[in-house]
């Protein structure tokens, strides 16, 4: 009886211990990065404000050098080696990449984020302005204010010396909002990134929805749809409209019309949207070179020759995708009478799945949160997520999207980010990459 006691005692004790053991607080140097990113608050939003108030439209060369030059020594101040992968040959500025060399054998964490914005040189939404915990301006959140959170966990880190033996890559695209052309030579080295490292963090914008209660509430990225583009262009025999439906046939414009139908019923599967962007038709009809116009020329009495639509498609996995274009080139290759048509894919943003993996790193983050006092954070709905430069990295590496601040009215004059959220992001970030830093390969 005596032995089975002090068994049961033994046990009894050993349960709490490891109880004990996995309560969730922060440790030590886990307090002093959150105290960190508190006591340099100020610091943080002047330097938002500054990176705000440059123009940097994916297009404005000189503008996204200028982002990448105000940045770069906040990497070099925490040890970083950093270098600008220029990127005129596709039209666009280039890349900042910084690299910090930590303990040999520890994981690999690649931070993406991006330096330009949808705001070009001529737009009137040009300046920072803060309004007590907002601030709205051009790229104030999409993804200015997300580069000033990943800068804020880093510098965090390094005050609790954390930093010291991670293995970190932070790589800053100039281009995200509009990838130079050709969209291979844009992003090879993103890619090639993606495949050294073990995980990849996405510090575009924390994402919240709305709760059981009503209220919003802050939510967990791990996947995000493609970005894809497609045109379709038809070409038909023309002649006088009173030949209509005869030998003549329908034209190209009944013919694109019932491509169009078809691809409306037969495609759509969960988590797929497709979208008809521009259509134009008549006896002459074209797309621009800047693929954002179209033009069409014709009279009512002729049958008409040509046809063009051009929209997208997203898709949540490459099997998704691949399945949805051999469905819609099937449709259109159908016989139409008296047309002919083509549809041709282009490169876009491939998909990022919602992967075990990937389920895996929110589950490290619910543990950060759980640290710091915080409710977890539920996978959010990937048809409320845009496409990204993180799913360039999701064939090779596993990922979280969203460390950025939160924000409402993105890519619009009303973009507005929540600066206590930027506060709190940082934290999560500092205390997310110290303990994935710290795994071993």
């Amino acid at each position: 009886m005596q032995i089975r006691l002090a068994i049961a005692l033994a046990a009894a004790s050993l349960l709490l211990s490891c109880t004990a053991e996995a309560a969730p607080v922060l440790t030590a140097p886990e307090q002093r990065m959150v105290a960190a990113v508190e006591a340099n608050e100020a610091r943080d939003l002047a330097l938002l404000e500054k990176l705000v108030n440059k123009n940097s439209g994916s297009r404005n060369i000189a503008g996204v050098k200028a982002v990448a030059q105000m940045v770069r020594p906040e990497f070099e101040a925490l040890g970083f080696t950093v270098k600008w992968l220029p990127m005129e040959q596709t039209g666009r500025a280039g890349h900042l990449v910084a690299t910090h060399t930590g303990k040999p054998g520890a994981k690999r964490l690649l931070l993406i984020g991006h330096l330009d914005t949808v705001f070009e040189a001529d737009s009137p939404f040009q300046t920072f302005t803060r309004r007590g915990d907002f601030a709205t301006g051009p790229g104030v959140a999409d993804n200015k204010g997300g580069v000033v959170a990943m800068l804020a966990a880093l510098r965090a880190m390094a005050a609790a010396g954390t930093l010291k033996g991670a293995n970190v890559v932070a790589y800053l695209t100039g281009d995200e909002e509009d990838a130079g052309d050709p969209q291979s030579a844009a992003r090879a080295d993103l890619i090639s990134e993606g495949r050294k490292a073990d995980i990849a963090l996405d510090f575009e914008g924390l994402a919240r929805d709305l709760g059981p209660d009503g209220t919003l509430v802050d939510m967990g990225s791990i996947a995000r749809r493609s970005a894809y583009s497609w045109t379709i262009e038809v070409t038909a025999k023309s002649g006088h409209s009173s030949g209509v439906f005869g030998a003549d046939g329908d034209g190209a414009i009944y013919a694109l019309a019932r491509m169009l139908a078809a691809i409306r019923t037969e495609v759509p599967e969960p988590n797929l949207t497709l979208n008809v962007g521009m259509i134009a038709g008549g006896a002459e009809a074209a797309l621009a070179a800047d693929q954002a116009h179209v033009s069409a020329a014709g009279k009512t009495n002729i049958i008409p020759a040509k046809a063009v639509a051009r929209g997208d498609l997203r898709t949540l996995s490459p099997e998704q995708n691949t399945r949805a274009q051999g469905k819609m080139a099937e449709i259109v290759a159908r016989a139409f009478p008296g047309a002919t048509a083509r549809i041709v894919f282009e490169d876009g943003y491939p998909p990022m799945a919602p992967t075990d993996a990937n389920r895996a790193l929110l589950a490290r983050l619910n543990g950060v949160n759980a640290a710091l006092g915080l409710p977890a954070m539920a996978p959010l709905d990937p048809l409320k997520r845009g496409a990204g430069d993180i799913s360039f990295v999701a064939a090779d590496v596993p990922g979280l999207v969203g460390l950025g601040p939160a924000s409402t009215g993105d890519h619009t004059p009303a973009e507005t980010v929540d600066l206590k959220s930027l506060t709190l992001q940082a934290k999560r970030a500092a205390l997310l990459m110290s303990r994935l830093a710290a795994d071993k390969r």
